[in-house]
């Protein structure tokens, strides 16, 4: 499983980094999000988000094995054990690991909670198995 996204149906409104950041360290705070939206201008509602493909290379560089795989089968940072070396960050392919020391004393991902799926307005957002499961 794994979060999907078509961008076309991404109105901006940041809903779903809101929703991550709620989930992930309780929250209002849309600059803890593990997604992310980029706009591109100067065509105003066009954006690009990028999201957590569960690719694992984040897991397999981690040299305090902080990165973890929890019931959904998604991977997650164990918070406890993070000890903000960076090592994740640089290995991500889709720029969605986030280490920022002046927000947060450890590193931060996408744990597959289905917060941003469901206050999603426009339906950009989706989990499932494969891409083309989307409804």
């Amino acid at each position: 499983m794994r979060l999907y996204v078509d961008s076309t149906r991404c109105s901006g409104c940041k809903a779903c980094l809101v929703a991550c950041s709620l989930n992930l360290f309780q929250e209002n705070n849309p600059k803890k999000s593990a997604l992310v939206i980029l706009p591109h201008f100067p065509a105003p509602g066009n954006y690009e988000v990028k999201t957590c493909t569960q690719c694992g290379d984040c897991a397999q560089v981690c040299p305090m094995e902080a990165i973890k795989v929890n019931e959904r089968g998604a991977y997650y940072v164990d918070m406890d054990e993070c000890n903000l070396c960076e090592a994740c960050v640089s290995e991500c392919p889709e720029g969605v690991m986030f280490i920022r020391s002046e927000l947060a004393d450890t590193a931060w991902k996408c744990d597959l909670c289905g917060d941003c799926v469901t206050v999603c307005g426009t339906g950009a957002l989706w989990i499932a198995e494969t891409e083309t499961a989307v409804a």
